[in-house]
């Protein structure tokens, strides 16, 4: 959907420039040799190489490389899928089940080597996610050391989830500083362009007039790129770390239901009406889901 929303502005775009000339081509190829065409790749060095090189300069290496891997964002807008967020209220469920029939204790096999941990390996999907294994794997080993305050933890959980959102969001709300930089930069390739034309003032007015929409492509050009492209970019990644964040959500909500003396099953009720529509399993989807599960070990 994201990449048909990227060629209809381009097509937007070629469309609107033809409808505005009345379907004069051979005016729009005239137009475009003469004057477009020749001065798009300056001002894309201008443009692009000014925002990149600012962008590099504002942050570090590692949050460059991960809002590179943000762009998957265009690809999958969710971060989890129906099947992800079935595995994950699974785990809980297994876990729930047995600290309630064996108690925190029993639970430490599974903490201490979660990669080898056969109830951990049950869900997959979830065992890939290393953030979250460690995430659930630090609160399990702190409850298992006797603090079971759901008030204390669950505050220390909001803090943590804090980090989390701010880490995912990063890479959009970089891009997004970048789009709303762009029609500045624009105008600063603009003013290049005047600067350009000033030295050639004796010219003829339709040497003049070249030279002078020359100029203003870098303007098209710093608003197009910002507003048509980048700005939604931003906002794609930031939902993709929204719908993020909201996995570990799920997950704190399910804990502390355990922990206020709710049973397995209603625990992750809890968790799972915390989830969006799009990818929350049905409650007889799940039910089925969690009672074809083995006893946990």
């Amino acid at each position: 959907m994201k990449f048909l929303g990227i060629f209809l502005v381009l097509l937007c775009t070629s469309g609107g420039f033809v409808m505005a000339a009345h379907f004069n081509m051979t005016l729009i190829s005239g137009v475009m040799r003469s004057m477009f065409l020749p001065a798009l790749p300056g001002e894309l060095v201008i443009i692009l190489g000014i925002a990149i090189s600012s962008f590099l300069i504002a942050n570090t290496p590692d949050q460059v490389k991960f809002t590179l891997k943000s762009f998957r964002a265009l690809k999958q807008p969710l971060a989890h899928s129906k099947d992800d967020y079935l595995q994950m209220l699974g785990l809980l469920y297994s876990i729930f089940k047995l600290a309630r029939t064996k108690g925190w204790l029993a639970m430490e096999q599974h903490i201490e080597d979660p990669e080898n941990s056969e109830l951990f390996n049950q869900f997959p999907k979830f065992s890939r996610n290393h953030e979250a294994v460690l995430f659930v794997c630090d609160y399990l080993r702190i409850i298992s050391l006797g603090n079971e305050n759901p008030h204390e933890l669950e505050a220390l959980m909001d803090l943590e989830i804090e980090t989390i959102e701010h880490h995912h969001s990063q890479p959009g709300h970089a891009l997004q500083t970048l789009a709303d930089s762009l029609p500045a930069l624009g105008i600063v390739a603009a003013v290049l362009g005047i600067i350009k034309t000033m030295a050639s003032i004796a010219e003829p007015p339709e040497v003049l007039g070249k030279l002078i929409g020359a100029a203003l492509t870098g303007t098209f050009l710093g608003v197009w790129l910002g507003y048509a492209f980048v700005s939604p970019i931003a906002l794609a990644i930031l939902g993709r770390a929204e719908s993020e964040v909201m996995y570990y959500k799920s997950i704190k909500v399910g804990i502390l239901a355990y922990l206020q003396g709710a049973a397995p099953q209603v625990s992750i009720e809890f968790a799972r009406k915390l989830l969006p529509s799009s990818v929350q399993p049905e409650f007889l989807e799940l039910e089925d889901y969690v009672n074809q599960l083995p006893s946990p070990l």
